[in-house]
């Protein structure tokens, strides 16, 4: 099985065009050349390399001779949107209306999950919310761009009530989540999520305080 140079995240054309003109036609060709051979191409820098030796590492295989370590890098989140999207990326704005999502929802319950989370989330944010793919509400713009170079505009925050539990976006890595965290009731998280089985569960006071908090601090803090 082979991987196609465009299926490696942060490898762009300049990069992708050296590797072909070279004779390398898919990342598994790549294992066992050196690193100081891919290093001369015209085209092919530092950072794609370290990509595609990430990429390699990951299944298994390697480049030869002396290979850099990785520089240290961060994530960074800024406000607002950009435009530049990895080209795979599928949640998007759609014109569905959340109202209408939330409405249409599988179970009574859920429905008044839904109600409930619109009213407390555009009242907190002062927000119109926007439906994100087929089932995420979000609140705000924001855009990321990872340490291996995958970026995108997404939405500050927002929710999914989705049939086994509530999934709620981009609470956990404000400045107070882990005192609110502590005080919200019964929840568990994961990749930057909160999740929830009900509104029952939790205290609805403190999510508000959550979602203010997150809302209002600077969103570089939450790297």
């Amino acid at each position: 099985m082979s991987t196609s140079f465009d299926s490696v995240a942060g490898i762009g054309r300049p990069a992708r065009d050296a590797l072909q003109h070279a004779g390398y036609s898919n990342l598994e060709s790549l294992h066992g050349v050196e690193y100081a051979t891919l290093a001369s191409l015209h085209g092919l820098g530092r950072r794609s390399l370290e990509r595609l030796q990430a990429a390699l590492v990951e299944r298994g295989l390697g480049l030869a001779g002396h290979v850099p370590e990785p520089e240290a890098r961060r994530s960074v989140i800024t406000e607002g949107h950009t435009g530049k999207n990895a080209i795979d990326l599928k949640t998007v704005p759609t014109d569905q209306t959340p109202s209408d999502f939330v409405e249409g929802l599988d179970t009574a319950r859920r429905v008044l999950h839904g109600r409930l989370l619109l009213e407390i989330f555009t009242r907190v944010t002062g927000e119109q919310p926007v439906m994100w793919g087929p089932t995420m509400i979000g609140y705000g713009q924001a855009h990321y761009r990872y340490a291996t170079g995958r970026e995108g505009d997404t939405f500050r925050l927002g929710f999914s009530p989705r049939k086994s539990k509530i999934s709620l976006y981009g609470l956990t890595e404000s400045p107070r989540s882990a005192e609110l965290l502590a005080r919200l009731g019964k929840h568990s998280t994961g990749a930057a999520c909160l999740y929830i089985n009900t509104p029952e569960d939790i205290d609805l006071a403190v999510l508000e305080e959550m979602i203010r908090d997150a809302w209002e601090s600077d969103l570089t803090s939450h790297c």
